[in-house]
């Protein structure tokens, strides 16, 4: 290293609030120091820092520091997992089904595994306790028990929501879950009957048509250099395509529209999809085995969510049912709808067959279940003594040590209706009255009150079956500070918060935000 690089930390202290405009403290350059995000270098007694170093970690760190002046000091930047890639946070199972809402599995990590942080002071949970998720949601925190070898419960008030849990924890017998999947994919194709001469042409023609008008290299740097108006150029050229398209519609005698009967089905899905839907339902039905049925059922589920009549970019949330080829924003071209379910289909079953090996090779020996019903006052030994009695007996000897959970955020979603489609299609019953802090409840004075009412009920149920010495990880978005009223309504305390970025969200508001994970424990 260069010893003109070298400055001593009074030095490092006045260059670094020079170069971010703040005021940069003894504490902020320890911390560097104390977990090995710089160099220290002891020459004669005194301690050095490399300045090059010092500024690539400024300039790496640009993000952080915008986000701690908007958001405050607090922020826990080591919870935000920004060195992560996608493919991390949505390893294996994790990604067998959208799910909205969900926490990223390194989250879980943090709080649960016993060796995730050699710098984290305090170990709350050890190999083979048992942790409870009374809001379930799509298993994260279950799968990562599992992974880290933990038993783990979960409750959701969804059923379909367990099913998608169970499936990514479930033993299956893969070899046989391949047998009758590569069946299944057979019959399909035997049974598709969306005319391909119509889809043969309708490609053919977008494609030369979205070559000739939306160039890949040269359409967006028109529109980065503000020559060209997407909006404007795009719906005129939707407009012109959609005559081509209209002519096939007739050619063909294809029918796009159903006829309502008030279903979600019938208003987001063309006949053909919902055809080949109720042929593929039908095939699942004669399934034996409980746990390849289902997770054959959340295959299909996903298949279909791809398969809804709506534009690409809209997927996550629905506007509007289209069945026309459109301008998509995503994507910039004209892009079509779909007519058969055939091609999502292969995709997510050869996908779901990878993901599931790869958390087979990480699977421990321990248990995890996921059962449906109201965690407000679900009686857990007694549904799981009818239905995993050797769980049972676990949970009867050594009780739950602690929670980790995320109940749903007040007044942003309704989780029966972000699975609307396969409740339609497989018939599950709906318990949305029963859900705490939907959407449709709103954020009013009343369901504020409501809601800490509830959460609190789900807490004071839950310490039923815990240790007295229990650890309680709560992570929210507490814009209403309602937790400090739900710890004291449950007869416990708050003992630590954690406040980190989120980084990676799913809906297009990319703004600063943040989530709280309350740690409580007995009052």
């Amino acid at each position: 290293m260069n010893n003109s690089d070298l400055i001593t930390i009074n030095d490092a202290i006045k260059w670094a609030s020079d170069y971010t405009n703040k005021s940069v403290t003894i504490s902020n350059i320890n911390y560097l120091i104390q977990y090995a995000l710089i160099e220290k270098i002891i020459r004669n007694g005194i301690i050095y820092i490399s300045k090059n170093e010092l500024k690539k970690y400024y300039d790496k760190n640009k993000r952080e520091i915008n986000w701690k002046e908007k958001l405050g000091e607090d922020l826990n930047w080591k919870l935000s997992f920004d060195n992560l890639k996608e493919i991390d946070t949505t390893k294996h199972v994790h990604r067998i089904h959208p799910y909205k809402g969900k926490f990223i599995p390194q989250l879980v990590n943090y709080f649960i595994d016993d060796n995730v942080d050699e710098f984290k002071k305090e170990v709350y949970f050890k190999k083979d306790d048992i942790i409870l998720d009374p809001f379930c949601g799509s298993g994260t925190t279950l799968v990562q028990a599992n992974e880290l070898g933990i038993n783990a419960i979960g409750i959701d008030i969804s059923n379909f929501n367990t099913i998608i849990s169970n499936s990514k924890i479930s033993c299956i017998d893969l070899g046989k879950l391949e047998i009758i999947l590569k069946e299944l994919i057979e019959q399909l194709e035997n049974y598709v009957k969306i005319n391909y001469k119509f889809e043969f042409e309708l490609n053919e023609k977008l494609l030369d048509f979205n070559n000739k008008y939306f160039d890949k290299v040269s359409y967006k740097k028109n529109i980065r250099e503000n020559k060209i108006d997407s909006k404007i150029y795009g719906k005129e050229k939707e407009k012109e395509f959609l005559i081509v398209y209209d002519n096939l519609i007739k050619k063909y005698n294809i029918k796009l529209n159903n006829d309502e009967d008030g279903s979600f089905i019938k208003k987001w899905f063309i006949p053909s999809i919902i055809d080949e839907l109720n042929f593929m339902n039908n095939l699942i039905k004669n399934i034996d085995d409980k746990n390849i049925k289902n997770i054959i059922k959340v295959i299909l589920s996903r298949t279909m969510r791809s398969c809804r009549a709506t534009t690409h970019s809209d997927l996550g949330t629905l506007l509007k049912p289209v069945v026309t080829t459109y301008y998509c924003r995503k994507h910039y071209k004209i892009c079509k709808p779909l007519f058969s379910i055939l091609k999502w289909w292969k995709t997510y079953y050869k996908d779901t067959i990878k993901r599931l090996y790869t958390f087979n090779s990480l699977r421990t020996n321990t248990k995890q279940l996921c059962i449906t019903g109201d965690s407000r006052n679900i009686d857990i030994f007694n549904v799981l003594k009818n239905i995993d009695y050797d769980f049972y007996e676990l949970l009867n000897n050594r009780k739950i040590n602690g929670i980790f959970t995320s109940p749903p955020y007040i007044g942003l979603i309704d989780y029966h209706e972000q699975h609307a489609y396969a409740y339609d299609l497989f018939g599950f019953t709906r318990n949305d009255d029963l859900e705490i802090g939907s959407l449709s409840k709103g954020q009013s004075l009343n369901a504020k009150n409501k809601y800490i009412d509830d959460i609190s009920k789900v807490l004071i149920n839950s310490k039923k079956y815990m240790i007295d010495d229990y650890n309680i990880f709560i992570v929210a978005n507490d814009k209403y500070n309602l937790y400090t009223k739900i710890a004291e309504k449950s007869n416990m305390k708050i003992v630590n918060t954690f406040k980190r970025p989120v980084l990676n969200r799913v809906e297009k508001d990319q703004s600063e935000y943040s989530e709280i994970i309350f740690h409580l424990k007995e009052l």
